[in-house]
């Protein structure tokens, strides 16, 4: 287990990264004895870095739901991070949300579906059915993935670890819901869920296509897991939270001058331009 001082020094280069826009060297690399739990005490302490800076929590993600994308990180289970207002981007129906291409460095955008919480959600024994029953609705929802540590070694070519995501707040950097228009909220209960399904276009071509039943069969199980998971640490969902259930997409490489259209067919279609 890394000593506090590490932990300290590591997320110091998380926040030296972040405002400057340049990715870090791999953790795993320089520290060969990393665990899953350091990258998340990493994480963590980065969240207080950017807390100390005036931003808020306002909620969660789940990453690597995918059952192909836990065996390429070589781990049998999801990852999650922390979402924070800086990172919150919100669309209208009709409308192009503009997104500044400076805010990330090397920017990718998921399709996912989001959960808004209007009670709190605490485990160990969190269900489907308490997940349900504390959801105001779901939204459609984009991920901007991103790496604050970067993804490929500039020594070695290798891919990062998973504890290098993990420690990088699981790659989160940014979220586009459509929460302020109506247009976009759906019932968790009427609404089919593993059957959500989404087009996502970049620039007039389709890039990707995809049902929500790829996040672990319901992205409603997504949301339990997490509760649980964050029991141990003493912390739990809630009211008022976004919680990201996970991409049922592969990530696509954004820059300046792309437009997107993620379409959801009856739930919302969220346009949005990187420039």
């Amino acid at each position: 287990m890394f000593s506090p001082e590490l932990i300290a020094q590591l997320a110091a280069e998380l926040q030296q990264s972040q405002q400057t826009r340049t990715p870090v060297e791999h953790f795993s690399r320089r520290h060969p004895g990393m665990t899953v739990e350091d990258g998340y005490r990493i994480g963590r302490a980065w969240v207080e870095l950017q807390k100390t800076e005036g931003r808020k929590v306002i909620g969660h993600k789940i990453g690597l739901t995918s059952r192909a994308m836990q065996i390429s990180s070589q781990i049998d289970e999801p990852d999650y991070g922390t979402l924070l207002d800086s990172m919150l981007y919100t669309a209208k129906a009709g409308e192009v949300l503009e997104i500044p291409v400076k805010h990330f460095i090397a920017p990718r955008v998921e399709v996912e579906l989001a959960f808004v919480l209007k009670a709190p959600l605490a485990g160990p024994n969190v269900t489907v059915e308490d997940v349900l029953a504390a959801t105001d609705y779901i939204t459609p929802a984009i991920e901007i993935i991103d790496a604050r540590i970067e993804q490929f070694d500039r020594h070695t070519k290798v891919m990062r670890k998973v504890y290098d995501t993990i420690s990088d707040n699981a790659a989160n950097a940014g979220i586009v819901i459509g929460t302020g228009d109506p247009a976009f909220r759906a019932d968790p209960r009427s609404t089919n869920r593993p059957w959500c399904g989404a087009i996502l276009r970049q620039n007039g071509a389709v890039e990707e296509t995809g049902l929500a039943a790829g996040v672990q069969g319901d992205p409603a199980i997504g949301i339990a897991w997490l509760a649980n998971k964050l029991a141990p640490w003493g912390e739990s969902l809630q009211a008022g939270e976004i919680v990201l259930a996970g991409s049922f997409t592969r990530p696509v490489a954004a820059k300046a001058g792309d437009l997107f259209e993620a379409d959801y067919g009856p739930l919302g279609c969220l346009r949005f331009k990187f420039v």
